[in-house]
């Protein structure tokens, strides 16, 4: 018994030792200030998705906004329904003749502009009256999801919808937005039957209403789930002579490879997002119209609501990855929602659900907040680098901004792991650097410790508020150009070298 102990004992130690070494195994990643650069725009920042249209006239979907507004290079955003009923915008008298009320539009659009944003306007769902059925899509608030009883109705509705908007704001304002025909046509967000040529109809008369009243007016579709329909698309827009200024999907990290490539894969959540995005930058690159931009109006790690996922410090490493990834691929990526002022499930019943945003009810910032407040830090230009899981900028000054993360699978946290940042040709002597990470502005301890409320009070607000900032960066000495450091499972540092 004892011999059997102790070899279960020496075994156990050996294991641990095993386990310490592999955790403390350190990749080293050279910098070379004078390798090949390219261009390295902030794709993923500039576009975020939200709750429905009628939200935006709240003041917490304002603040939420001008948070997000102030720590990335947030320009346009995205929402679902500004057609439905309870914008207000479509009527019909008693004799069955269109009538227009543009009061919560103007309050919307203007709210969204006097922050510095523009709409990206995703033109959907049918108004009421002019659906040939009521029968509405499963969401809270009920969207109507079917084609226009009336084509001819559908266009006057279009082409007011965009005569209002010069009127109020201007060509040369309004010619800076984009026009997105509806949402997910190939799910049940779209009710025609059979559901592809009953889209490039709904297609081809919007985009005729909206160049009849200004040709400069950018419109493109056909924004799709799961990466479908790209290629189709174009091939429709090219042989009917419709126009077409940009093509727009959708993919989730947790979408199946059965649905987006019609594999039989098990595609890892980090992996999911760009390969998409690949595909469609692809069969565009192949098609008749090889420049037309690509914008992802819908992206995320995952499409449900899973806390473990979207409110977690899991959402850094993941999101630098798929920066890492895409770059390259895509003009725009819209990060689906920058707050969870959101009710397609219902009206949020607390903080921390799983919910898309940026920022939770009651305002707090989420890990993920602090995931785009950092990357935002990261220069124009990309240097060329041999890691997964760096990335190496410089700034319009020269100085070099470098992002370094331990990624992990949500359902399986990893050990901790050591990079060593190798600098050549450069003349810094020190970094500074900012972390976020399990233990660094993640609000989830300090909500733990108050007893998790379900209404948090204003004081508790106000404390997990604090709870979520960041600290300061770090000052941290190089050694011969060499600077190491160790990463937490779901550890995500911006390097800034002085």
């Amino acid at each position: 018994m004892k011999t059997r102990l102790g070899r279960i004992f020496c075994l156990a130690a050996v294991l641990m030792v095993a386990a310490t070494v592999s955790a403390q195994t350190t990749q080293v990643v050279v910098i070379d200030s004078s390798a090949p650069t390219h261009p390295f725009p902030h794709f993923w920042e500039q576009m975020f998705g939200s709750g429905r249209a009628v939200l935006s006239l709240r003041d917490s979907y304002r603040r939420d906004l001008r948070e997000v507004k102030q720590v990335t290079d947030f320009r346009y955003v995205r929402f679902h329904a500004v057609f439905h009923d309870e914008m207000g915008i479509y009527d019909e008298d008693a004799q069955g003749h269109p009538t227009y009320n543009f009061s919560y539009l103007d309050q919307s659009y203007d709210g969204l502009l006097a922050n510095g944003v523009r709409p990206f306007v995703e033109l959907s769902f049918m108004p009421k009256k002019l659906a040939t059925n009521d029968a509405p899509h499963a969401f809270w608030y009920k969207p109507i999801p079917w084609p226009p009883k009336d084509y001819s109705k559908w266009d006057d509705l279009i082409k007011q919808f965009a005569r209002h908007l010069i009127e109020r704001y201007g060509i040369s304002e309004v010619n800076q937005w984009y026009f997105e025909v509806w949402n997910e046509p190939n799910l049940d967000f779209w009710m025609g039957n059979p559901k592809q040529p009953t889209y490039w109809e709904l297609y081809d008369h919007t985009v005729r209403a909206l160049k009849a009243v200004d040709s400069r007016l950018r419109v493109g579709g056909p924004s799709t789930a799961q990466a479908a329909w790209a290629d189709d698309f174009i091939r429709h827009c090219a042989e009917n002579r419709v126009p077409v200024d940009f093509v727009s999907s959708h993919v989730y990290g947790d979408d199946k490879s059965e649905d987006v490539f019609k594999t039989h894969e098990s595609i890892p959540r980090n992996q999911m997002v760009c390969r998409a995005v690949k595909k469609v930058h692809d069969q565009i690159k192949s098609s008749s119209m090889p420049s037309l931009p690509l914008i992802w109006s819908e992206f995320n790690a995952t499409y449900m609501n899973l806390p473990a996922v979207t409110d977690s410090s899991f959402m850094g490493p993941w999101l630098a990855d798929t920066i890492r990834q895409c770059d390259g691929l895509v003009d725009l990526m819209s990060y689906w929602s920058f707050s969870d002022v959101f009710e397609e499930q219902g009206v949020v019943q607390k903080p921390f659900y799983g919910g898309y945003g940026l920022i939770a009810a009651g305002g707090i910032p989420k890990p993920a907040f602090n995931a785009f407040k950092l990357l935002h830090q990261l220069g124009d230009q990309r240097i060329e680098v041999n890691s997964d899981s760096v990335l190496a900028t410089r700034m319009p000054d020269g100085s070099l901004i470098v992002a370094a993360w331990n990624y992990s699978p949500p359902e399986q946290p990893g050990p901790s792991r050591s990079i060593t940042l190798k600098f050549k040709g450069i003349q810094a002597k020190e970094a500074w650097i900012s972390t976020a990470d399990p233990e660094h502005g993640d609000v989830h301890p300090a909500y733990e410790k108050m007893g998790s409320p379900q209404y948090p009070t204003s004081a508790q607000l106000g404390e997990l508020r604090k709870a979520a900032i960041l600290a300061a960066p770090v000052k941290q000495e190089l050694t011969n150009g060499e600077l190491t450091l160790t990463l937490p499972t779901y550890g995500l540092a911006v390097i800034r070298l002085e």
